[in-house]
């Protein structure tokens, strides 16, 4: 075992969310009367905290009005969530990874009771030992997820892999000193992915699954 600790991010990159989350933040726009950004522009900022994300999605949007607008996407994710679905194989691959003895965790741009819900739709809390969410320490591509996860578990950079389908993701585990795998098939370009320079951009989960099974 090359990497004790696998560190996942969840929208993206193990559930199928980044579509719903582009379509919740362009129906929340238009019920405010704001300029609707494309799919390009929603996309990019999953991931993110809140305020880089309404900053870069409604550029010129008041500080004042984050909370109507978190407000409409919360309800229009909320009415889309229940149907969210994993990526096929996933958790086969996540339960194959703790038999292996990896220890498995979460850092993801969603909130704590966010996580909690999805992890409960899923099925898939009994898989992962921690986590962190957006609001709980500096977002990413701030390093304090993975520098928190690190040390809850007792472990070093070398030991631990990020696994991520943005440039946030890779990001992160850039300031943080960790190696990274991107996977292709979420939010984010293969090429902007690839111009991070992770280990591998892997464009399914199958090839996911295969890619930790013979490099982690």
């Amino acid at each position: 075992m090359r990497y004790s600790l696998l560190v996942f991010d969840w929208d993206g990159t193990l559930i199928d969310s980044a579509d719903a989350i582009v379509r919740s933040i362009q129906s929340a726009c238009r019920d405010l009367g704001l300029p609707v950004p494309d799919d390009a522009r929603a996309s990019h900022v999953i991931g993110l905290g809140l305020q880089d994300a309404l900053a870069y999605a409604v550029p010129g949007l008041p500080s004042t009005d984050y909370g109507r607008m978190v407000e409409r996407y919360r309800f229009h994710f909320l009415a889309r969530d229940a149907a969210i679905a994993l990526f096929p194989g996933a958790a086969a691959m996540l339960a194959g990874l703790r038999t292996r003895g990896h220890v498995l965790t979460i850092a993801t741009g969603k909130s704590r009771a966010g996580l909690a819900r999805a992890l409960d739709n899923t099925g898939l809390k009994p898989l992962f030992v921690a986590s962190r969410c957006a609001d709980q320490c500096s977002p990413k591509p701030a390093p304090d997820m993975l520098l928190e996860l690190m040390a809850e578990v007792g472990t070093s950079e070398a030991n631990t892999l990020m696994i991520g389908d943005t440039v946030h993701d890779l990001q992160m585990a850039e300031h943080a000193g960790v190696p990274a795998v991107a996977v292709s098939y979420g939010a984010h370009a293969r090429a902007d992915l690839a111009a991070r320079s992770p280990l591998a951009c892997l464009d399914s989960i199958d090839e996911l699954t295969q890619w930790l099974e013979h490099n982690a």
